[in-house]
């Protein structure tokens, strides 16, 4: 089991293949790993779900998630009292190992179908031109990425109108041992989405749809009218489905609809385009701390007080749109992409334009996410309690090179310069490091752990107003402030830090 960074039961969840040794029982096993828990156990009115998942880390980082009957991760006070459970009672019962049970117990119920019958029933509240996308004469292929998306998705987009998009065939199946890729992560951009831009290519589709393993985040690609393929980042996916949900909304709003009612969520480390769209078009955006538990949870609350969520997501390409499923959900995702391209085609508008415009109606953000390695946790504790103490002691830096921090937030210690009573409004997590800087030149960088694996993530992004264009000068001036955090706050040359690579 991995270092656990986050301090609840969620944060040794680890994504991991699904890999018993057996490829029959692998595919088996595969069909429930993700796709679509949360949702199930809010239909079949459970207690709780637990949920292995298979998506993209090594199978030496396995684990699980739990869910409530809410439908949403366990937050506090649910996970530590299942750790409390689980620490009171170490030794596996009698009879756990065997495997007969699943042919013999009377308490067996497989559910799938019906499942997934409701919920592309479900699918059918956020499809919006159902007749023009089963006009459009776009094509579309879909990798799965060895993992469970490949049925799912296929359906969704049958649900939608839509022609079934072409399936990778060297990654449609489930395969614990990834075979095709070295790492079996869309978020990883151009380097392993390889196969499925040759055949986008070869079979003239324009747009790439990538679902990680577990079928619960998306990636998408679009071919530019140079030959050369635009993968597009988390934030920036997030900034069209933004403008699309909402755009929907107001086009099938009723009468008495009220945009003071209407809710997106991020989580604090992504992109604040929302922020921008809702201040200008007046819905609410908030933020909740790292991992969709977070969302989920709150995402219940505005429900129960009769508000109404449009959109929800987080950079690392995962992303909620409406509240069927109260967790990310790469198959509606997918096939939201592909009616957003549809509808934007019949203007001769590519997904890449449209973000342009986006971006020129409420401001470039211009963001950029990496991460270094470290395998020693107290080289990592080392290197967040020297920036709470890095002039002195209980003093947090002034600056980062020559750029002067306006505010730091530390949600580790619950500590936050902005506000009046220094105290962050955002839950304290002791257990894990996130230490969020704001600078005068309008940049937001977080440094924080990976709940997941040995990683020190940075999250940088330059918030612009609509007044400044010059995209140019704002990329130059993100990459300076980025090799300042890198040298003056991470120092990866002295704390032996590995840097990113696919």
């Amino acid at each position: 089991m991995a270092e656990n960074t986050e301090g609840d039961l969620n944060s040794n969840l680890l994504h991991a293949p699904y890999h018993t040794g057996d490829p029959q029982l692998d595919t088996a096993i595969g069909q429930w790993l993700r796709w679509d828990k949360p949702y199930a156990v809010q239909k079949l009115k459970a207690v709780a779900g637990v949920m292995i998942t298979a998506s993209h880390n090594r199978k030496e980082d396995n684990g699980y998630k739990v869910y409530w009957e809410t439908g949403a991760q366990i937050t506090s006070p649910h996970d530590k009292e299942i750790l409390k459970c689980i620490e009171e009672c170490v030794e596996p019962w009698n009879g756990s190992w065997n495997d007969n049970l699943v042919d013999t117990s009377p308490l067996k119920r497989d559910p799938l179908q019906d499942i997934c019958r409701r919920y592309m029933e479900d699918l059918k509240k956020i499809c919006f031109y159902r007749e023009l996308n089963s006009k459009t004469t776009l094509k579309f292929v879909h990798t799965s990425f060895h993992g469970v998306g490949h049925d799912y998705v296929q359906l969704a987009f049958k649900v939608f109108g839509f022609k079934p998009p072409i399936p990778v065939p060297e990654q449609k199946d489930p395969d614990p041992d990834f075979s095709t890729v070295k790492c079996p992560n869309p978020e990883e951009g151009e380097s392993v989405l390889e196969l499925s831009l040759r055949l986008a290519e070869k079979e003239n589709a324009r747009v790439v749809l990538a679902t990680d393993p577990d079928a619960d985040r998306l990636a998408a690609a679009e071919l530019q009218e140079n030959g050369c393929w635009k993968v597009f980042t988390g934030n920036e996916l997030a900034a069209l489905f933004g403008w699309w949900m909402f755009d929907c909304w107001k086009k099938n709003k009723s009468r008495n609809a009220d945009v003071k009612n209407v809710y997106m969520l991020a989580t604090t480390v992504s992109s604040k385009i929302l922020k921008a769209i809702a201040l200008k078009e007046g819905f609410h955006f908030e933020e909740t701390l790292p991992g969709f538990k977070w969302i989920g949870s709150r995402i219940i609350d505005l429900l129960e007080n009769g508000k109404e969520v449009l959109f929800a997501f987080e950079e690392s390409i995962g992303f909620l749109c409406g509240t069927s499923v109260l967790d990310k959900d790469g198959v509606s995702a997918a096939v939201v992409v592909a009616e957003m391209a549809s509808y934007l085609e019949t203007m001769n508008i590519t997904l890449k334009q449209q973000l342009v415009k986006v971006y020129e109606k409420y401001g470039y953000h211009i963001s950029k996410t990496s991460y270094f390695l470290c395998y020693e946790p107290p080289t990592i504790k080392s290197i967040f309690e020297r920036l709470r103490n890095f002039d002195s002691p209980k003093e947090y830096p002034k600056f980062c090179g020559t750029f002067a921090i306006l505010h730091v937030r530390d949600v580790t210690t619950g500590y936050d310069s902005s506000q009046p009573n220094k105290k962050s409004v955002l839950p304290v997590s002791k257990n894990s490091q996130m230490i969020t800087f704001t600078f005068q030149n309008g940049c937001v960088a977080t440094l924080r752990t990976s709940g997941t694996e040995p990683k020190i993530k940075y999250y940088a992004e330059m918030c612009a107003s609509p007044d400044q264009s010059d995209t140019a000068l704002l990329e130059e001036e993100l990459k300076k402030l980025i090799d300042a955090l890198i040298e003056n706050f991470l120092q990866p040359s002295k704390n032996g830090l590995i840097w990113r690579s696919v």
